[in-house]
C-alpha cells in the first residue's frame, strides 16, 4: 500500500493541516508539514495532495 509523505518542496502554508488535520501536523523544528499517519486513506488526503501550491504532497 501506497504511503503518504511531504518532500522536501513543502513550503510550510499549512494547506493540508487545515484540511486533514487528522493526518498532518507542522514539524516545528523545520516548518514544514509531516504525515503523522502515512498509511492513512482518509479522503482529505486526496484533497491535500490536490490543493498544495507546490505539490510536496505524494504517495509512494
Amino acid at each position: 500500500m501506497a504511503e503518504v509523505k511531504v518532500t522536501e518542496e513543502c513550503i510550510g502554508c499549512e494547506s493540508c493541516v487545515e484540511v486533514c488535520p487528522d493526518v498532518f501536523v507542522m514539524d516545528e523544528a523545520t516548518g514544514h508539514a509531516k504525515a503523522t499517519d502515512p498509511a492513512s486513506t482518509a479522503p482529505c488526503v486526496d484533497e491535500a495532495i490536490e490543493i498544495c501550491p507546490v505539490q510536496a504532497i505524494v504517495r509512494e
